[in-house]
C-alpha cells in the first residue's frame, strides 16, 4: 500500500505547463505535501492557510512564529482536518448550502454586516470567497464528527454530579472564572525515559520564556501541540470546576498573568497562563403561569370559524356564563386540557414565539383575544408572573456541563490520537 501511495505521490508531484518550441522548462503547479490514507494534502492548501494566518495576524498587529514552525502546525491541522473528513465522510455526515448559507448569515449578522458585505470584507481581504465558503463548510462537518465521536466516550454518572454539586458548595472561590491559555508539549507516541526528559527540559524553557515576558500566543503556534495551538492556546473562560483536576489545583487563587506549569498529564506536559480573571453573577429567571385553549383548523373547520369560537369562549368567560377551566376542558384540542388547559410555571421562551409574545403583553388576570400560532388558534389566560432564584436548577445544569468539558478536552485529545496512530500518513518535505 505503502509503496503504490509513493508511486502515485510521484506521478502526480508535478504538472507541466505546454512547452514552447524552445523552452522544456518544468513548471511546479502543485504537489502533495502529505499522504493521508487515501486522500492527500497539497501544497497549495498549506500555502493558502499559511497567508490567511499571517493577513489575520497582520489586520490584528499580532506576532507570529517563524515561518517553519508555522508550517508545521498549519500541516498538522490540515492532516487531522483531512481525516475527520474521512470519518465524516463514511458517517454520511453533509452540511447542505442552506445550512452553510445560514450559518455565514449569522456570520455577517456577528459582524453587523450583510451577507454581501461580509463577501465583500472576505474579497478585500484578499480571499477566494468561494473558497472561504466550502473552509466554513469543512468546519461544520469537522465539528459535527468530533462532537459525535468524542460524545460516545464520555459517560457522567449522577453520583459524579452531586458530588460536584458538594464541592462547588464547599469552595470559597466558586465564583471565579478564569480565562487560560494552554501549551502542551506533547509526548511521541511509545515515548522513552529520554524522550520524555527532553520535553520536560523543553517546557521548562517555555515557562522562562513566558515569565521573562515572551508573547504567550506565539509561543504556543509554534510550540503547542493541542488541537488548539493554531488560535493561541485559548481555551477561554472556564471555572475552577471546569478545568481538569490537575490544572484547577494549581490555578486556584492564583493572579491575572501567572503562568503555572508544567503539568505532567497522559498527554505530555501542560503549561497554563490565566489571561484574565472574572466574578460570577446570581442567575434569576422569570416564569408565567398561563392557561390556554387551542382550536386547531382543518379542511373543515375554517381560520375564520376557528377565530370565531374562541372569541365566544371568551365572551362567555367574561360574562360569567363559564369558567375558563370548563370551557378548556369541553373544547381545547391542546395536551393540557384534562388540566383546565392549565400550562403550569414556565419561562415563556419555552413557547411558540406568537404565544410568548402574547404573554408579554399581558398582567396577571388578563385575557388574551383569539391570535394564531404554529399551532392552531388560541385564548389565553395569565394567572402568575414571578421571578425565582434559579441557582440550584442552574447549578446542576452547570455541574453536568462542567464534567462534560472537563472530560471532552481530554477525551477530543485522545479521539484524535488514537485515529492518528490508526491512519496511514507521510509527510514530505517541503520543496522550498
Amino acid at each position: 500500500m505503502k509503496n503504490i501511495l509513493k508511486q502515485l505521490t510521484l506521478s502526480t508531484l508535478f504538472a507541466f505547463t505546454v512547452i514552447p518550441a524552445l523552452q522544456a522548462e518544468e513548471v511546479l503547479l502543485d504537489r502533495v505535501a502529505a499522504i493521508v490514507n487515501n486522500g492527500v494534502v497539497l501544497e497549495s492548501e498549506i500555502t493558502e492557510l499559511i497567508a490567511t494566518i499571517k493577513a489575520r495576524a497582520e489586520k490584528n498587529n499580532q506576532s507570529l512564529p517563524s515561518d517553519k514552525a508555522l508550517r508545521i502546525q498549519v500541516t498538522e491541522k490540515l492532516i487531522n482536518d483531512t481525516l475527520i473528513l474521512q470519518i465524516g465522510d463514511r458517517m454520511g455526515v453533509q452540511v447542505s448550502d442552506a445550512e452553510l448559507d445560514e450559518t455565514l448569515t449569522n456570520m455577517a449578522s456577528d459582524s453587523k454586516m450583510t451577507l454581501d458585505e461580509f463577501r465583500q470584507s472576505i474579497v478585500a481581504d484578499g480571499a477566494n470567497y468561494e473558497r472561504y465558503r466550502e473552509s466554513v463548510r469543512t468546519e461544520l462537518i469537522s465539528g459535527q464528527v468530533t462532537r459525535a465521536s468524542v460524545q460516545r466516550r464520555i459517560y457522567i454518572p449522577s453520583q459524579e454530579i452531586a458530588n460536584l454539586l458538594s464541592s462547588m458548595k464547599e469552595q470559597t472561590n466558586n465564583d471565579v472564572d478564569y480565562h487560560l491559555g494552554h501549551i502542551l508539549i506533547e509526548f511521541p507516541t511509545n515515548a522513552s525515559a529520554e524522550e520524555m526528559e527532553s520535553q520536560k527540559i523543553k517546557a521548562d524553557k517555555v515557562i522562562e520564556l513566558l515569565n521573562n515576558g515572551s508573547d504567550f500566543t506565539k509561543i504556543a503556534m509554534s510550540s503547542s501541540g493541542a488541537s488548539n495551538a493554531l488560535t493561541g492556546g485559548d481555551l477561554g473562560w472556564k471555572n475552577i470546576n471546569e478545568m481538569p483536576t490537575l490544572f484547577s489545583k494549581l490555578v486556584e487563587g492564583q493572579s491575572k498573568g501567572e503562568v503555572v506549569g508544567p503539568i505532567r498529564t497522559g498527554l505530555g506536559f501542560s503549561i497554563v497562563k490565566i489571561l484574565d480573571i472574572r466574578g460570577r453573577q446570581v442567575v434569576e429567571i422569570e416564569e408565567v403561569k398561563a392557561s390556554h385553549i387551542l382550536i386547531t383548523p382543518t379542511v373543515i373547520l375554517s381560520e375564520a370559524k376557528a377565530e370565531s369560537m374562541l372569541q365566544g369562549y371568551l365572551e362567555q368567560v367574561i360574562n360569567g356564563e363559564a369558567t375558563f377551566e370548563e370551557l378548556a376542558k369541553a373544547h381545547s384540542e391542546g395536551p393540557s386540557a384534562p388540566n383546565g388547559g392549565d400550562l403550569g410555571w414556565a419561562e415563556a421562551k419555552i413557547y411558540d414565539p406568537i404565544f410568548k409574545d402574547a404573554l408579554a403583553t399581558m398582567k396577571i388576570n388578563d385575557y388574551h383575544k383569539p391570535f394564531r400560532s404554529s399551532f392552531g388558534w388560541h385564548i389565553v389566560e395569565l394567572t402568575g408572573r414571578r421571578t425565582i432564584d434559579a441557582t440550584k436548577q442552574m447549578n446542576e445544569n452547570r455541574a453536568y456541563q462542567m464534567l462534560y468539558s472537563r472530560k471532552y478536552g481530554v477525551e477530543q485529545a485522545r479521539w484524535i490520537k488514537e485515529t492518528r496512530d490508526e491512519a496511514f500518513i507521510e509527510v514530505f518535505e517541503s520543496a522550498k
